[in-house]
Protein backbone atom coordinates (compact mmCIF):
# COMPACT_ATOMS: atom_id res chain seq x y z
CA UNK A 1 0.00 0.00 0.00
CA UNK A 2 1.33 3.08 -1.12
CA UNK A 3 1.33 5.79 1.90
CA UNK A 4 2.19 9.17 1.28
CA UNK A 5 2.91 11.47 4.46
CA UNK A 6 3.14 15.64 4.15
CA UNK A 7 4.58 17.54 6.15
CA UNK A 8 4.51 21.06 8.05
CA UNK A 9 6.57 23.54 5.71
CA UNK A 10 5.47 26.02 4.49
CA UNK A 11 2.20 27.48 3.25
CA UNK A 12 1.23 29.82 5.61
CA UNK A 13 -1.31 32.44 5.89
CA UNK A 14 0.20 35.25 7.36
CA UNK A 15 0.75 34.95 10.38
CA UNK A 16 -1.40 38.23 11.06
CA UNK A 17 -4.58 36.67 8.65
CA UNK A 18 -4.29 33.69 11.47
CA UNK A 19 -4.29 35.60 14.60
CA UNK A 20 -7.20 37.70 13.04
CA UNK A 21 -8.91 34.62 12.39
CA UNK A 22 -8.77 33.07 15.51
CA UNK A 23 -9.30 36.26 17.21
CA UNK A 24 -12.82 36.65 15.39
CA UNK A 25 -13.90 33.12 15.93
CA UNK A 26 -13.48 33.37 20.34
CA UNK A 27 -14.58 37.19 20.00
CA UNK A 28 -18.43 36.10 20.77
CA UNK A 29 -17.57 33.43 22.50
CA UNK A 30 -19.67 33.29 26.43
CA UNK A 31 -18.13 30.55 28.00
CA UNK A 32 -14.87 31.34 30.83
CA UNK A 33 -11.35 30.44 29.27
CA UNK A 34 -9.73 27.42 30.44
CA UNK A 35 -6.13 26.90 30.43
CA UNK A 36 -4.30 25.14 27.63
CA UNK A 37 -1.41 22.66 27.83
CA UNK A 38 1.53 24.83 25.67
CA UNK A 39 2.50 23.60 21.99
CA UNK A 40 6.02 23.25 22.47
CA UNK A 41 8.45 23.15 19.32
CA UNK A 42 12.35 21.93 19.87
CA UNK A 43 14.61 23.65 17.87
CA UNK A 44 18.65 23.70 17.18
CA UNK A 45 21.66 22.87 15.15
CA UNK A 46 22.05 19.53 13.62
CA UNK A 47 23.72 16.83 15.46
CA UNK A 48 23.24 18.86 19.03
CA UNK A 49 20.98 15.93 20.26
CA UNK A 50 17.56 17.55 19.74
CA UNK A 51 15.70 14.62 17.99
CA UNK A 52 17.86 12.56 21.20
CA UNK A 53 16.17 14.91 23.59
CA UNK A 54 12.81 14.46 22.33
CA UNK A 55 13.49 10.46 21.99
CA UNK A 56 13.93 10.93 26.15
CA UNK A 57 10.96 12.91 26.68
CA UNK A 58 8.50 10.34 24.72
CA UNK A 59 10.35 7.14 25.12
CA UNK A 60 10.76 6.21 21.92
CA UNK A 61 13.32 5.41 19.71
CA UNK A 62 12.80 7.64 16.58
CA UNK A 63 16.50 8.66 16.75
CA UNK A 64 18.10 5.63 15.35
CA UNK A 65 15.74 5.27 12.72
CA UNK A 66 16.05 8.33 10.69
CA UNK A 67 18.14 8.14 7.32
CA UNK A 68 20.89 9.78 7.83
CA UNK A 69 20.25 11.05 11.64
CA UNK A 70 18.81 13.74 9.91
CA UNK A 71 15.00 14.20 11.19
CA UNK A 72 12.61 14.88 8.02
CA UNK A 73 8.98 15.23 9.33
CA UNK A 74 7.44 17.34 11.39
CA UNK A 75 5.75 14.92 13.94
CA UNK A 76 3.58 16.29 17.18
CA UNK A 77 3.74 14.20 20.39
CA UNK A 78 1.35 15.09 23.65
CA UNK A 79 3.25 13.78 26.72
CA UNK A 80 2.36 14.22 30.78
CA UNK A 81 5.07 15.50 32.66
CA UNK A 82 4.92 15.51 36.75
CA UNK A 83 5.98 19.23 38.64
CA UNK A 84 8.58 18.27 40.73
CA UNK A 85 7.48 21.31 43.16
CA UNK A 86 3.60 20.99 43.45
CA UNK A 87 3.49 17.51 42.13
CA UNK A 88 1.05 18.69 39.66
CA UNK A 89 0.55 16.54 36.29
CA UNK A 90 0.81 19.13 33.35
CA UNK A 91 0.81 17.88 29.51
CA UNK A 92 2.51 19.40 26.80
CA UNK A 93 2.61 19.04 23.50
CA UNK A 94 6.05 18.74 21.41
CA UNK A 95 6.14 19.43 17.32
CA UNK A 96 9.37 17.91 16.30
CA UNK A 97 11.38 20.20 13.24
CA UNK A 98 14.17 19.06 11.00
CA UNK A 99 17.56 19.97 12.00
CA UNK A 100 18.69 20.05 8.41
CA UNK A 101 19.34 23.27 6.55
CA UNK A 102 16.88 22.33 3.98
CA UNK A 103 14.32 22.85 6.21
CA UNK A 104 14.70 26.21 7.11
CA UNK A 105 10.70 26.97 5.91
CA UNK A 106 9.82 24.36 8.06
CA UNK A 107 11.85 25.29 11.17
CA UNK A 108 10.12 29.04 10.88
CA UNK A 109 6.77 27.26 10.42
CA UNK A 110 7.20 25.03 13.69
CA UNK A 111 7.68 28.27 15.79
CA UNK A 112 4.65 29.76 14.74
CA UNK A 113 2.42 26.93 15.45
CA UNK A 114 4.66 26.67 18.97
CA UNK A 115 3.42 28.82 22.43
CA UNK A 116 7.05 28.07 23.54
CA UNK A 117 10.28 26.66 22.21
CA UNK A 118 13.04 24.88 23.68
CA UNK A 119 16.28 25.81 21.99
CA UNK A 120 19.04 23.13 22.41
CA UNK A 121 22.66 24.02 22.23
CA UNK A 122 25.27 21.34 22.80
CA UNK A 123 27.80 21.99 25.44
CA UNK A 124 30.40 20.57 23.87
CA UNK A 125 30.05 22.74 20.38
CA UNK A 126 28.54 25.94 20.98
CA UNK A 127 27.13 28.55 18.74
CA UNK A 128 26.33 27.33 15.70
CA UNK A 129 24.92 28.56 12.41
CA UNK A 130 21.66 27.25 12.90
CA UNK A 131 21.49 27.91 16.52
CA UNK A 132 21.66 31.72 15.16
CA UNK A 133 18.87 30.89 12.43
CA UNK A 134 16.90 29.39 15.21
CA UNK A 135 17.55 32.13 17.18
CA UNK A 136 16.38 35.13 14.75
CA UNK A 137 13.19 33.04 13.58
CA UNK A 138 11.92 32.80 17.50
CA UNK A 139 12.90 36.53 17.97
CA UNK A 140 10.92 37.34 14.85
CA UNK A 141 7.97 35.20 15.76
CA UNK A 142 8.22 36.74 19.32
CA UNK A 143 8.28 33.04 20.66
CA UNK A 144 9.21 32.85 24.52
CA UNK A 145 12.11 29.96 24.64
CA UNK A 146 14.29 28.20 27.44
CA UNK A 147 17.67 27.11 26.89
CA UNK A 148 18.87 23.23 27.20
CA UNK A 149 23.03 23.23 27.41
CA UNK A 150 22.93 19.47 26.34
CA UNK A 151 25.41 17.14 26.05
CA UNK A 152 26.91 17.88 29.79
CA UNK A 153 27.69 14.04 30.28
CA UNK A 154 30.58 14.57 27.73
CA UNK A 155 34.16 15.67 29.08
CA UNK A 156 34.27 18.36 26.09
CA UNK A 157 31.54 19.78 27.63
CA UNK A 158 31.71 23.68 28.73
CA UNK A 159 28.96 25.41 29.84
CA UNK A 160 30.81 28.83 30.78
CA UNK A 161 32.14 28.84 27.19
CA UNK A 162 28.55 28.54 25.71
CA UNK A 163 27.08 31.20 28.20
CA UNK A 164 30.12 33.24 27.03
CA UNK A 165 28.79 33.16 23.76
CA UNK A 166 25.34 33.36 24.28
CA UNK A 167 25.99 36.64 25.75
CA UNK A 168 27.98 37.56 23.09
CA UNK A 169 24.83 37.69 20.73
CA UNK A 170 22.71 39.14 23.19
CA UNK A 171 21.81 36.53 24.72
CA UNK A 172 21.72 37.29 28.38
CA UNK A 173 20.67 34.43 30.64
CA UNK A 174 19.68 34.39 34.08
CA UNK A 175 22.23 35.46 36.91
CA UNK A 176 24.13 36.81 32.92
CA UNK A 177 22.10 40.01 33.44
CA UNK A 178 19.03 38.52 31.97
CA UNK A 179 15.64 36.75 32.12
CA UNK A 180 16.30 33.91 29.88
CA UNK A 181 16.08 30.59 31.41
CA UNK A 182 18.40 27.78 30.99
CA UNK A 183 18.78 24.51 32.02
CA UNK A 184 21.93 21.82 31.63
CA UNK A 185 21.08 18.59 30.68
CA UNK A 186 22.01 15.46 28.87
CA UNK A 187 19.51 14.26 26.81
CA UNK A 188 21.45 10.80 26.77
CA UNK A 189 21.48 10.20 30.34
CA UNK A 190 18.22 12.02 31.18
CA UNK A 191 20.30 14.11 33.61
CA UNK A 192 18.22 17.65 34.10
CA UNK A 193 15.23 17.18 31.65
CA UNK A 194 12.89 17.02 34.49
CA UNK A 195 13.57 20.06 35.47
CA UNK A 196 13.84 21.34 32.00
CA UNK A 197 10.21 20.38 31.52
CA UNK A 198 9.58 22.50 34.80
CA UNK A 199 10.77 25.36 32.98
CA UNK A 200 9.04 25.41 30.16
CA UNK A 201 5.56 24.81 32.43
CA UNK A 202 7.03 27.85 33.94
CA UNK A 203 7.16 29.79 30.69
CA UNK A 204 3.72 28.47 29.66
CA UNK A 205 2.24 29.61 32.71
CA UNK A 206 3.26 33.36 32.28
CA UNK A 207 1.81 33.25 28.71
CA UNK A 208 -1.27 32.37 30.30
CA UNK A 209 -2.52 30.09 26.91
CA UNK A 210 -6.59 29.29 27.33
CA UNK A 211 -8.90 28.55 25.08
CA UNK A 212 -13.02 28.62 25.35
CA UNK A 213 -15.25 25.53 25.07
CA UNK A 214 -18.05 27.41 22.81
CA UNK A 215 -15.11 29.35 20.33
CA UNK A 216 -15.50 27.88 16.50
CA UNK A 217 -12.65 25.01 16.29
CA UNK A 218 -9.48 26.52 14.63
CA UNK A 219 -5.76 25.77 14.77
CA UNK A 220 -3.02 24.45 11.82
CA UNK A 221 -2.37 21.52 9.54
CA UNK A 222 0.63 19.96 10.69
CA UNK A 223 0.53 16.88 8.27
CA UNK A 224 -1.08 15.64 5.20
CA UNK A 225 -1.24 11.95 4.31
CA UNK A 226 -3.35 10.11 1.78
CA UNK A 227 -3.92 6.37 1.59
CA UNK A 228 -5.36 4.06 -0.61
CA UNK A 229 -7.57 2.80 1.94
CA UNK A 230 -8.69 6.04 4.08
CA UNK A 231 -8.15 8.77 1.70
CA UNK A 232 -7.16 11.77 2.56
CA UNK A 233 -6.43 12.22 6.27
CA UNK A 234 -4.67 15.71 8.32
CA UNK A 235 -2.83 15.99 11.25
CA UNK A 236 -3.94 19.13 13.05
CA UNK A 237 -3.32 20.86 16.14
CA UNK A 238 -6.24 22.79 17.95
CA UNK A 239 -5.02 25.93 19.13
CA UNK A 240 -8.94 26.95 19.93
CA UNK A 241 -12.53 25.32 20.36
CA UNK A 242 -13.37 21.87 20.95
CA UNK A 243 -13.00 19.61 17.71
CA UNK A 244 -15.89 16.96 16.84
CA UNK A 245 -16.69 14.07 14.48
CA UNK A 246 -18.92 15.42 12.13
CA UNK A 247 -17.86 19.10 11.75
CA UNK A 248 -17.35 20.72 8.44
CA UNK A 249 -13.77 21.81 8.56
CA UNK A 250 -11.77 24.32 5.57
CA UNK A 251 -9.02 25.84 5.04
CA UNK A 252 -7.90 28.27 2.60
CA UNK A 253 -7.79 25.73 -0.10
CA UNK A 254 -9.81 22.28 0.84
CA UNK A 255 -13.03 21.92 2.76
CA UNK A 256 -14.69 18.54 3.96
CA UNK A 257 -16.59 17.12 6.65
CA UNK A 258 -15.17 15.57 9.55
CA UNK A 259 -16.17 11.39 9.15
CA UNK A 260 -13.43 9.86 11.62
CA UNK A 261 -11.52 11.90 14.27
CA UNK A 262 -8.45 10.08 15.61
CA UNK A 263 -5.99 10.97 18.71
CA UNK A 264 -2.43 11.53 18.32
CA UNK A 265 -1.96 7.35 19.16
CA UNK A 266 -4.32 6.73 16.26
CA UNK A 267 -7.26 5.93 18.62
CA UNK A 268 -10.88 6.94 18.01
CA UNK A 269 -12.24 9.93 19.38
CA UNK A 270 -15.75 11.79 19.44
CA UNK A 271 -14.05 15.21 20.38
CA UNK A 272 -10.55 16.82 21.18
CA UNK A 273 -9.14 20.15 23.26
CA UNK A 274 -6.99 22.14 21.73
CA UNK A 275 -3.44 21.60 22.15
CA UNK A 276 -4.36 17.88 21.63
CA UNK A 277 -2.92 16.49 17.82
CA UNK A 278 -5.62 15.36 15.82
CA UNK A 279 -5.73 13.30 12.49
CA UNK A 280 -8.70 14.46 10.57
CA UNK A 281 -10.47 12.14 8.17
CA UNK A 282 -12.76 13.77 5.65
CA UNK A 283 -11.06 16.43 3.56
CA UNK A 284 -12.37 16.85 -0.26
CA UNK A 285 -9.09 17.98 -1.71
CA UNK A 286 -5.53 18.32 -0.44
CA UNK A 287 -5.23 20.96 1.93
CA UNK A 288 -1.74 23.03 2.53
CA UNK A 289 0.60 21.98 5.07
CA UNK A 290 1.07 24.53 7.69
CA UNK A 291 -2.56 26.10 6.63
CA UNK A 292 -4.93 27.54 9.06
CA UNK A 293 -8.22 25.60 9.64
CA UNK A 294 -11.48 26.48 11.04
CA UNK A 295 -14.61 23.83 11.83
CA UNK A 296 -18.35 24.73 12.50
CA UNK A 297 -20.99 23.09 12.47
CA UNK A 298 -22.63 24.37 8.74
CA UNK A 299 -20.98 25.73 5.51
CA UNK A 300 -23.14 28.92 6.29
CA UNK A 301 -21.30 29.52 9.59
CA UNK A 302 -17.52 28.44 8.52
CA UNK A 303 -17.78 31.07 5.48
CA UNK A 304 -18.76 33.59 7.83
CA UNK A 305 -15.88 33.22 9.90
CA UNK A 306 -13.19 32.31 7.44
CA UNK A 307 -13.35 35.56 4.57
CA UNK A 308 -10.55 34.30 2.86
CA UNK A 309 -11.90 32.77 -0.64
CA UNK A 310 -11.63 28.73 -1.25
CA UNK A 311 -9.06 29.03 -4.20
CA UNK A 312 -8.34 25.89 -6.80
CA UNK A 313 -5.41 24.04 -5.02
CA UNK A 314 -2.55 24.05 -7.81
CA UNK A 315 -2.08 20.21 -9.06
CA UNK A 316 0.94 18.76 -7.44
CA UNK A 317 2.41 18.57 -11.15
CA UNK A 318 2.83 21.66 -12.73
CA UNK A 319 4.70 22.61 -16.07
CA UNK A 320 6.66 25.98 -15.98
CA UNK A 321 8.52 27.42 -19.29
CA UNK A 322 11.67 26.82 -20.25
CA UNK A 323 14.17 28.93 -21.72
CA UNK A 324 16.20 27.46 -24.10
CA UNK A 325 18.65 30.68 -24.24
CA UNK A 326 20.35 29.42 -21.13
CA UNK A 327 21.82 26.13 -20.07
CA UNK A 328 19.73 24.02 -18.27
CA UNK A 329 18.54 21.27 -16.40
CA UNK A 330 15.18 19.47 -17.06
CA UNK A 331 14.12 17.92 -14.00
CA UNK A 332 10.97 15.88 -13.04
CA UNK A 333 10.37 16.06 -8.93
CA UNK A 334 8.73 13.51 -7.16
CA UNK A 335 8.53 12.81 -3.20
CA UNK A 336 6.61 10.83 -1.00
CA UNK A 337 5.08 14.08 0.95
CA UNK A 338 3.95 17.23 0.34
CA UNK A 339 6.55 18.48 2.82
CA UNK A 340 9.65 16.76 1.09
CA UNK A 341 8.39 18.25 -2.00
CA UNK A 342 8.93 21.61 -1.06
CA UNK A 343 12.49 20.72 0.60
CA UNK A 344 13.32 19.19 -2.73
CA UNK A 345 12.58 22.07 -4.79
CA UNK A 346 13.98 24.73 -2.84
CA UNK A 347 16.93 22.54 -2.63
CA UNK A 348 17.10 22.02 -6.44
CA UNK A 349 17.74 25.26 -7.65
CA UNK A 350 21.01 25.68 -5.44
CA UNK A 351 22.89 22.45 -7.32
CA UNK A 352 25.89 24.53 -8.60
CA UNK A 353 25.84 21.98 -12.05
CA UNK A 354 23.83 22.05 -15.28
CA UNK A 355 22.93 25.46 -15.10
CA UNK A 356 19.21 26.40 -14.21
CA UNK A 357 17.22 23.97 -12.78
CA UNK A 358 13.51 23.85 -14.26
CA UNK A 359 11.10 21.74 -13.27
CA UNK A 360 9.05 19.80 -15.58
CA UNK A 361 6.60 18.80 -13.19
CA UNK A 362 7.11 18.22 -9.35
CA UNK A 363 4.41 15.19 -7.99
CA UNK A 364 3.55 13.46 -4.66
CA UNK A 365 3.68 9.64 -5.15
CA UNK A 366 5.66 6.90 -6.19
CA UNK A 367 7.43 7.26 -9.74
CA UNK A 368 5.72 5.77 -12.55
CA UNK A 369 5.79 4.73 -15.96
CA UNK A 370 3.71 7.76 -16.61
CA UNK A 371 6.28 10.02 -15.04
CA UNK A 372 8.95 8.17 -17.11
CA UNK A 373 7.39 8.93 -20.81
CA UNK A 374 7.04 12.49 -19.75
CA UNK A 375 10.76 12.35 -18.90
CA UNK A 376 11.76 10.60 -21.92
CA UNK A 377 10.03 12.92 -24.34
CA UNK A 378 11.01 15.76 -22.88
CA UNK A 379 15.04 15.05 -22.19
CA UNK A 380 14.63 15.26 -17.94
CA UNK A 381 15.59 13.33 -15.76
CA UNK A 382 13.87 11.95 -12.92
CA UNK A 383 14.90 13.36 -9.54
CA UNK A 384 13.18 10.95 -6.22
CA UNK A 385 12.89 12.14 -2.67
CA UNK A 386 11.90 9.02 -0.62
CA UNK A 387 9.58 8.10 -3.36
CA UNK A 388 9.53 4.56 -4.36
CA UNK A 389 10.50 3.73 -7.46
CA UNK A 390 7.23 1.26 -9.24
CA UNK A 391 8.53 -1.62 -11.15
CA UNK A 392 6.80 -0.68 -14.83
CA UNK A 393 8.60 2.70 -13.83
CA UNK A 394 11.76 1.22 -13.62
CA UNK A 395 11.77 -1.37 -16.75
CA UNK A 396 10.73 1.94 -18.76
CA UNK A 397 13.34 4.02 -17.72
CA UNK A 398 16.02 1.14 -18.57
CA UNK A 399 14.96 0.47 -21.68
CA UNK A 400 14.48 4.35 -22.50
CA UNK A 401 17.74 5.70 -20.84
CA UNK A 402 15.78 7.82 -18.37
CA UNK A 403 18.29 8.89 -15.10
CA UNK A 404 16.42 8.20 -11.89
CA UNK A 405 18.23 9.50 -9.18
CA UNK A 406 16.83 8.49 -5.85
CA UNK A 407 17.76 8.73 -1.96
CA UNK A 408 15.38 8.86 1.40
CA UNK A 409 18.61 11.62 2.06
CA UNK A 410 18.20 14.50 0.67
CA UNK A 411 21.55 16.05 1.30
CA UNK A 412 22.86 12.80 -0.41
CA UNK A 413 20.55 13.33 -3.44
CA UNK A 414 21.44 16.79 -3.73
CA UNK A 415 25.27 15.57 -3.88
CA UNK A 416 24.43 12.95 -6.58
CA UNK A 417 22.52 15.00 -8.80
CA UNK A 418 25.62 17.38 -8.57
CA UNK A 419 28.07 14.79 -9.07
CA UNK A 420 26.12 13.33 -11.91
CA UNK A 421 25.55 16.64 -13.80
CA UNK A 422 29.19 17.54 -13.94
CA UNK A 423 30.07 14.12 -15.68
CA UNK A 424 27.38 15.15 -17.58
CA UNK A 425 29.00 18.09 -18.41
CA UNK A 426 32.33 16.41 -19.07
CA UNK A 427 31.49 13.68 -20.79
CA UNK A 428 30.52 13.20 -24.46
CA UNK A 429 28.59 10.03 -24.34
CA UNK A 430 29.06 6.15 -22.70
CA UNK A 431 31.70 4.09 -23.95
CA UNK A 432 31.68 1.25 -22.32
CA UNK A 433 29.19 -0.66 -19.76
CA UNK A 434 30.05 -3.26 -17.26
CA UNK A 435 27.86 -5.58 -14.73
CA UNK A 436 29.28 -6.55 -11.55
CA UNK A 437 29.75 -10.40 -10.79
CA UNK A 438 31.32 -10.31 -7.56
CA UNK A 439 31.97 -7.85 -4.70
CA UNK A 440 35.09 -8.70 -2.35
CA UNK A 441 35.80 -6.62 1.01
CA UNK A 442 38.15 -3.45 1.53
CA UNK A 443 38.69 -1.64 4.50
CA UNK A 444 40.48 1.46 2.69
CA UNK A 445 38.13 4.68 2.58
CA UNK A 446 35.82 4.76 -0.51
CA UNK A 447 37.74 1.88 -2.75
CA UNK A 448 36.79 -1.41 -3.79
CA UNK A 449 37.71 -4.21 -5.42
CA UNK A 450 34.89 -5.69 -7.53
CA UNK A 451 34.64 -7.90 -10.40
CA UNK A 452 32.39 -7.72 -13.45
CA UNK A 453 31.73 -8.41 -17.37
CA UNK A 454 32.17 -5.88 -19.81
CA UNK A 455 28.26 -6.05 -21.76
CA UNK A 456 28.65 -2.88 -23.92
CA UNK A 457 31.54 -1.36 -25.89
CA UNK A 458 34.89 -1.04 -23.67
CA UNK A 459 35.76 -0.76 -20.17
CA UNK A 460 38.65 1.52 -19.75
CA UNK A 461 40.91 2.26 -16.68
CA UNK A 462 41.04 5.47 -14.34
CA UNK A 463 37.60 6.41 -16.32
CA UNK A 464 34.86 7.86 -14.54
CA UNK A 465 31.79 5.96 -14.58
CA UNK A 466 28.03 6.12 -13.03
CA UNK A 467 26.30 3.64 -10.84
CA UNK A 468 22.98 2.01 -11.92
CA UNK A 469 20.76 0.06 -9.99
CA UNK A 470 17.58 -1.08 -11.78
CA UNK A 471 17.14 2.08 -13.66
CA UNK A 472 18.45 4.43 -10.87
CA UNK A 473 21.81 5.92 -10.64
CA UNK A 474 22.70 5.57 -7.07
CA UNK A 475 26.26 7.25 -7.45
CA UNK A 476 29.14 7.71 -9.29
CA UNK A 477 32.79 6.76 -9.32
CA UNK A 478 36.81 6.51 -10.68
CA UNK A 479 38.52 2.78 -12.40
CA UNK A 480 41.73 3.22 -9.96
CA UNK A 481 42.95 0.00 -11.37
CA UNK A 482 41.90 -2.76 -14.03
CA UNK A 483 43.11 -6.01 -14.75
CA UNK A 484 41.90 -8.75 -17.33
CA UNK A 485 43.19 -12.31 -16.19
CA UNK A 486 44.79 -11.33 -13.37
CA UNK A 487 47.32 -8.98 -15.37
CA UNK A 488 46.91 -5.30 -15.58
CA UNK A 489 45.09 -3.93 -18.58
CA UNK A 490 44.79 -0.59 -19.94
CA UNK A 491 41.20 -1.62 -21.26
CA UNK A 492 38.88 -4.55 -21.72
CA UNK A 493 36.34 -5.31 -24.61
CA UNK A 494 32.93 -6.17 -24.76
CA UNK A 495 31.86 -9.61 -24.26
CA UNK A 496 35.12 -10.19 -21.37
CA UNK A 497 35.96 -10.48 -17.73
CA UNK A 498 37.35 -7.71 -15.53
CA UNK A 499 38.63 -7.31 -12.00
CA UNK A 500 38.94 -3.46 -11.03
CA UNK A 501 39.90 -1.44 -7.94
CA UNK A 502 37.34 1.83 -7.97
CA UNK A 503 36.98 4.71 -5.77
CA UNK A 504 33.28 5.34 -4.92
CA UNK A 505 31.39 6.49 -2.23
CA UNK A 506 28.35 4.41 -2.91
CA UNK A 507 28.49 0.49 -2.09
CA UNK A 508 28.91 -1.53 -4.92
CA UNK A 509 26.45 -4.09 -5.21
CA UNK A 510 26.35 -7.38 -7.67
CA UNK A 511 24.08 -6.68 -10.02
CA UNK A 512 24.72 -3.18 -10.84
CA UNK A 513 25.59 -1.64 -14.14
CA UNK A 514 28.92 0.51 -13.99
CA UNK A 515 28.71 3.14 -17.00
CA UNK A 516 31.74 4.05 -18.43
CA UNK A 517 31.43 7.84 -19.51
CA UNK A 518 34.02 9.54 -22.62
CA UNK A 519 35.60 12.17 -21.04
CA UNK A 520 35.81 15.61 -23.65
Amino acid sequence: MEKLVGVAVFCYLSSTRSNKTMAKNSANTTSPARRRPPIVVVMGHVDHGKTTLLDYIRKTNVAEREAGGITQAVGAYEITHTVKESGEERKLTFIDTPGHEAFTKMRAAGARIADIAILVIAADDGIKPQTKEALAILQETRTPFVIALNKIDRPEADIERVKTELTANNILLEGFGGSISYQPISAKTGEGVSELLDLVILAADLEELTYREDALPSGYVLEVEKTPRRGIEATVILKDGILRRGLVIATANAKGKIKILEDFQGKPAKELVPSAPARVLGFESLPQVGEVFTAAADEKTLLEAMPVPQKQITTAEQKIDRHSSEEETLVLAKAADAGSLEALTATLPHVKEGGKIHFLSRGVGEVTDGDVKMAAAAGALIVAFKSKISTPAKKLAHAQGVPILSSPIIYKLFQDLEAFLRKQKETSGIIGKLEILATFNTKKLHKQLVGGKVIEGVFKNKGMFAIQRSAEIVGTGEVLSLQHMKKEATQVEEGKEAGLLVNARTEIQQGDILILQKTS
